[in-house]
């Protein structure tokens, strides 16, 4: 191929790619929070750690001090480990 066509090719895929709608994190339900937060219990788990685990499964989750924040479409979860209880945390809407 020549190197018009592969410049040609290249350019095009790149319009395509921005045009496509990008995913957002922000699509999880409030029940699928739940089903991931009570599927194991870790009682060593921090605030960092769950929110690995959030973020590692799709939802759109950040440490702040011990606590995690989870954006769920317009509303702002507060999630905090519990330790021994059963699940990984309580939910604070």
């Amino acid at each position: 191929m020549a190197w018009k066509e592969i410049s040609a090719i290249c350019l095009i895929s790149i319009v395509i790619m921005l045009a496509l709608p990008t995913v957002s994190a922000s699509k999880a339900s409030l029940s699928d929070l739940k089903s991931a937060i009570s599927s194991f219990d870790d009682p060593h788990m921090d605030a960092q750690d769950l929110a690995f685990y959030l973020a590692t499964h799709d939802f759109d989750a950040k440490p702040i001090g011990g606590y995690v924040e989870v954006g769920l479409g317009g509303r702002i979860c507060k999630l905090t480990p519990n330790g021994s209880a059963p699940g990984l945390c309580t939910i604070a809407v």
